[in-house]
């Protein structure tokens, strides 16, 4: 096989335009036995709960749990109830995990949070728990879905995420019960049938060796408690060995002494048949993170070739190790019941140097393939198109579509990368870098506004790893991006805190850029608050930090955002005197467009200091500008405010010409500008814009 970044084996991409989380359940026509707990779990979604024979309604969606240890198919089970129930939720169907691989507890935030993504909604960056719980029972309350919620840990976990809609339905699977929530059906696991059994085990022996000697397969699945994680392992080592009789297996597991799990004593008996280099990879998959491998992160674990990794795993799915997850590329999923044994393995077999670099490996790896995904997303760059070339074929996308395919299909793991490096403390550059290419990919794919809540918590751990270094730049850098983040979502006072921090470490770090720009953000948050005259001061301190630098284009735009500050705080001079003073430093730069906006404004501030006629004729120039700079919008806009204006003059004539001026303008424009607009976009708490709105936004 060729070494690919991304190898889609033929498949398209995802083009339904579906969101990730809301799909049809992985099909599996095979799936054996249960008969008994699906009619069961079947016959207690219709049935009347506690509430409605009391005659109170249900106060959330009916919660069926099925419990039992791992190994047993909890999963396999709820997705063939998912299956079959589906079409009687025409919203769909939602999945998230509720525990990593290692057991730890997912926080409600996050599994909320890709519920809401599941449902193609915007996640709020930095929400809350208790705001995205809400969020996402707002989001259910006029929806039928079916909401599964795998690997639950406590009941917390799933009271905070139930839809208030008896409409919808929820299968959660966890290892005990759910104590604490109202009226839940329980079904507990325990080994397969007999006749199950050995069919699981016939899937991998073929039906010859079974057929022989029947009783021989029913004392080896008695042997592996019927339990399926252990009859696949004793299948794959059966099917790996044509010649091997049944007969031999089931005696050589009843003859172990070990007391232990079933499931340990099986799976120590196939490991131990693996050649080498396949059992060193396989218990070095206990690092993918999420669980989750594809080719390129078990060739980082293992140091090998892709080829050999993507080989190894396929033998691994074949003997009953792993799962093939369902995606358009190779990816493959260790099982949670397997999780602590390779643990264990790895642990014990490998020396924790031997460990940090297989880690390191990875790590260096996923960094790479970020670069590669970010670079053929920039081609028209030429700085990009060369990286690019300089890549390894290995590690290069055949398009960006295949680029941004493999981003989608390993965000969860990626994202899931960044935390447990930042957790480990020992590969900190490593992941300062991974994280800085997993931010730039993400923006370069989807764009900012898609993974702001991704984008969110990748800075929270930028910034744990700065303060845990003692970097006060990259702490800077980290708290501005949070703070922007806040600020766009509404928490003004959580970002002015984040600004005026991220301040004290740009000092200290004696950054002038993180200092300028935190004083202009501290300044935008001033303003959004309505705290004009302390917007003005800390636009003002960035002035004077631009104009020492001579960084004349910032220093103009800086002008701007006083004099607009000012002219919220109805100080119309000052207004005046610092948009003059922003329309020298533009036509210093030659910045035609900037000079037209500049004058626009400045019309503004006539008007509103009842100048009228001297509006008159700012506009007029401001016009002349605007056609310059071959801004039809702008053109368009200044056209309706000089119909405005002459009207209060009492000129209503040539009102009419300006508008229809305005009108003929804007005939090709597919977004008409609003009564006063200047063509500006919304102001943006950060460096990168005028704070310039509407005359409504300010009266």
């Amino acid at each position: 096989m060729a070494d690919q970044a991304v190898d889609t084996g033929g498949a398209p991409a995802s083009g339904t335009g579906r969101p990730p989380a809301v799909e049809a359940a992985p099909t599996d026509s095979q799936f054996l036995g249960r008969t008994r707990e699906l009619k069961e779990l079947r016959a207690d979604i219709d049935r009347a709960g506690l509430n409605t024979l009391a005659g109170r309604k249900a106060p959330h969606a009916r919660v069926l749990l099925i419990a039992g240890r791992p190994g047993f198919g909890r999963t396999a089970l709820a997705e063939e109830l998912v299956r079959q129930v589906a079409h009687g939720y025409p919203d769909g169907v939602l999945r998230t995990r509720l525990a990593e691989p290692d057991g730890t507890r997912v926080p409600v935030e996050r599994a909320a949070g890709h519920l809401l993504g599941g449902l193609g909604l915007p996640v709020p960056a930095g929400a809350d728990e208790d705001d995205l719980s809400e969020a996402l029972r707002e989001a259910l309350a006029d929806r039928r879905v079916v909401l599964l919620l795998d690997d639950a840990v406590d009941a917390e976990q799933v009271d905070a995420l139930l839809p208030d809609t008896p409409d919808s339905l929820v299968v959660a699977v966890s290892g005990g019960p759910l104590t604490g929530i109202s009226d839940v059906r329980p079904c507990t696991l325990g080994g397969l049938d007999t006749k199950s059994a050995v069919a699981l085990l016939e899937r991998f022996t073929g039906s010859v060796r079974i057929t022989v000697d029947p009783r021989s397969a029913e004392i080896l699945a008695e042997a592996c408690a019927a339990q399926p994680a252990a009859l696949r392992l004793a299948g794959g080592w059966l099917a790996s060995r044509p010649t091997a009789a049944v007969s031999d297996l089931a005696k050589q597991l009843r003859a172990e002494d070990d007391e232990g799990p079933v499931l340990a004593r099986v799976f120590r008996f196939a490991y131990a048949a693996l050649p080498g280099p396949a059992a060193r990879t396989l218990r070095l998959l206990a690092l993918a993170p999420a669980g989750l491998v594809d080719p390129h992160v078990a060739s980082g674990l293992a140091g090998c070739s892709v080829g050999a990794a993507r080989t190894v795993l396929d033998d691994l799915v074949a003997l009953g190790f792993l799962h093939r997850a369902d995606s358009a590329m190779p990816q493959y999923e260790v099982p949670g019941c397997l999780q602590p044994l390779l643990r264990a393995a790895a642990e014990s077999l490998e020396k924790p140097g031997e460990l940090q670099l297989a880690r390191a490996r990875m790590l260096e790896r996923t960094v790479r393939l970020l670069q590669s995904c970010r670079a053929i997303a920039e081609t028209d760059r030429p700085l990009a198109r060369e990286k690019l070339l300089e890549m390894p074929k290995a590690l290069r996308f055949p398009s960006p579509r295949a680029a941004e395919e493999w981003l989608r299909v390993r965000r969860p793991a990626l994202l899931a990368a960044a935390r447990l490096a930042v957790a480990d403390g020992r590969l900190d550059t490593l992941a300062r870098r991974l994280m800085s290419q997993l931010v730039r990919a993400l923006v370069a794919h989807f764009g900012t506004q898609a993974v702001a809540a991704d984008l969110y918590g990748v800075h929270r751990l930028v910034l744990d790893v700065a303060e845990r270094r003692d970097l006060p730049r990259e702490k800077a850098a980290a708290l501005l991006n949070l703070g922007d983040l806040d600020a766009r979502t509404g928490r003004t006072r959580a970002a002015l805190a984040r600004y005026r921090a991220a301040l004290d470490a740009g000092r200290q770090a004696n950054d002038p850029y993180a200092t300028g720009r935190a004083m202009e953000s501290v300044g935008g948050a001033h303003q959004e608050l309505e705290d004009y005259e302390r917007a003005a001061d800390w636009y003002g301190r960035a002035l004077a930090q631009r104009l020492a630098r001579d960084e004349r284009e910032d220093a103009a735009r800086l002008y701007g955002r006083i004099a607009t500050a000012y002219t919220y705080a109805g100080r119309y001079g000052e207004a005046l005197r610092n948009w003059r003073s922003a329309l020298t430093g533009h036509r210093r730069l030659g910045d035609v467009g900037a000079q037209a906006r500049a004058l626009s404004e400045m019309a503004r501030v006539q008007e509103y200091a009842g100048r009228p006629e001297e509006a008159l004729a700012t506009c007029q120039e401001a016009v002349e500008w605007a056609r310059r700079a071959e801004d039809v919008r702008l053109q368009a806009a200044l056209q309706i405010r000089l119909a405005d204006t002459l009207e209060r003059l009492g000129d209503p004539a040539a009102a009419r010409l300006h508008r229809g001026v305005a009108e003929r303008l804007l005939d090709d424009e597919t977004t008409p500008p609003e009564t006063g607009a200047t063509g500006e976009t919304e102001p943006e708490h950060g460096p990168n814009a005028y704070e310039i709105r509407s005359a409504s936004a300010k009266d």
